[in-house]
């Protein structure tokens, strides 16, 4: 048994299967999900069929698969694409252990946050398990830094709590403002604060997309683009949407570890490359990677 962990609470699963449609914002593909009930300590796993076999994609930190702008994961010949929305509903709600079957390999972008996600799996039901989830409490500050953008955990101020506070500042030229928001993650808050916060493109990245032939059947309405005068044909679920989101992505993140965490977690226009080192750095430090190489 690991010395850094603790047990506090049961690990969870959802009562039945729940479907989720739409498509993928990246490739415009039509893609079913069926969140699935899952035995006590099987963690979140993608289910994938490659050339009439199911493969399994687990939500870990070592699966991971480097790609601008979004978390993708990758095993055994198999990925799934844009999971941090999904993963985000799934550990926001404390599911610890559930099968997504994904008849496409990139996600559906459906409103642009995870809140239809958790829509269907609070439909679905949630219930405990048999065993105790595990939980990692951060015992020294670890760092990770990108020239400005930076991400660091400290021990936590407050027990068994993970703390988040993101810093979004594009610079004063830029239609969407300087931002700040903190928040002590459970389910309830993460339902409240975080869940329907929706995922943002400036009109000039939207346009270069879209000229390379990605993300051709996204509209306006399907997530906040910013022009030079604030969100096109649209408007704002909270005034600071755009950092509210910077923080459902890192609640998805942090879910690679595959452990609760415990601790004081602080960004600054950090992005997804940057959270996943911070989840690799953590469980290095702490002896939970899976393998070796994570640590070098």
């Amino acid at each position: 048994m690991n010395p850094h962990l603790s047990y506090n609470r049961p690990q969870q699963t959802i009562a039945s299967t729940v479907i989720v449609t739409g498509f993928g914002f990246w490739s415009g593909v039509d893609v079913t999900l069926e969140f699935r009930p899952a035995p006590t300590e099987t963690g979140l796993v993608f289910l994938r069929t490659e050339d009439g076999q199911e493969v399994l994609i687990p939500v870990d930190v070592q699966y991971r698969q480097e790609v601008p702008r979004r978390t993708n994961l990758l095993t055994n010949g198999a990925h799934v694409d844009m999971v941090e929305h999904v993963v985000a509903a799934l550990a926001g709600l404390q599911i610890d252990n559930c099968f997504i079957w994904a008849s496409r390999s990139e996600m559906p972008g459906v409103d642009g946050s995870s809140m239809p996600f958790v829509d269907a799996l609070l439909h679905a039901g949630i219930v405990p398990q048999e065993n105790m989830r595990p939980a990692l409490t951060i015992e020294s500050t670890i760092r990770v830094v990108d020239n400005d953008a930076w991400i660091e955990v400290r021990p936590p101020k407050t027990a068994a709590t993970m703390s988040l506070s993101y810093q979004l500042d594009y610079g004063n030229e830029s239609p969407i403002t300087p931002q700040t928001f903190s928040i002590d993650v459970c389910p309830a808050s993460f339902q409240r604060e975080l869940a329907t916060a929706r995922t943002f493109v400036l009109q000039s990245e939207a346009d270069q997309m879209q000229a390379s032939g990605r993300g051709l059947r996204v509209t306006t309405a399907d997530l906040l683009v910013f022009d030079e005068n604030g969100p096109v044909d649209n408007s704002l679920r909270f005034e600071d949407e755009c950092v509210r989101h910077k923080a459902l992505d890192m609640v998805g993140d942090l879910a690679l570890a595959g452990v609760d965490l415990y601790g004081d977690f602080e960004a600054y226009h950090t992005g997804h490359r940057l959270n996943a080192e911070l989840v690799r750095q953590i469980l290095c430090q702490h002896k939970l990677s899976n393998t070796l190489a994570e640590c070098a």
